[in-house]
């Protein structure tokens, strides 16, 4: 194995900008995904947005880890989102003040769902992808 790879692939090589960009992006897409609904098959329902989360979750990980591997990345964004999700069983006055706010909410949500954790890890999936076709690129050039 040379030293550029390890276990997990190439060694990353992650734009702190790219993945600034990418956060703003999923953003803008989830947002869009909770705002303009009737775009959206009813079959869907919330899901779209509960995906674009835990992608944004994965891309805000790889902003703030440029170095961690992309398995160390989603096993992060994960674990971070699993433990957003079962957060939500919880009603403590501190934790119904953080989610008196629109940031708050869109951070902590309401109602726990077991089938957020499958959009989640389909999120999350999905960002592993993106970030493994970004770190091949880069490390080609």
């Amino acid at each position: 194995m040379t030293s550029a790879q390890t276990n997990d692939g190439p060694q990353p090589v992650r734009s702190r900008v790219v993945y600034a960009l990418l956060v703003l992006l999923v953003i803008i897409l989830g947002l869009a995904s909770r705002r303009f609904t009737h775009y959206i098959p009813a079959a869907f329902g919330k899901y779209p947005g509960d995906i674009l989360w835990a992608l944004m979750v994965f891309f805000l990980v790889g902003f703030l880890l440029p170095k961690a591997t992309t398995r160390t990345c989603g096993l992060a964004a994960l674990g971070f989102s699993i433990v957003i999700e079962f957060l939500k069983l919880l009603h403590a006055p501190w934790l119904e003040s953080l989610r008196d706010n629109t940031l708050g909410r869109l951070i902590f949500g309401f109602t726990f769902s077991w089938a957020n954790l499958g959009c989640y890890a389909l999120g999350i999936l999905i960002g592993v992808g993106i970030d493994r076709l970004l770190i091949a690129r880069r490390t080609r050039i």
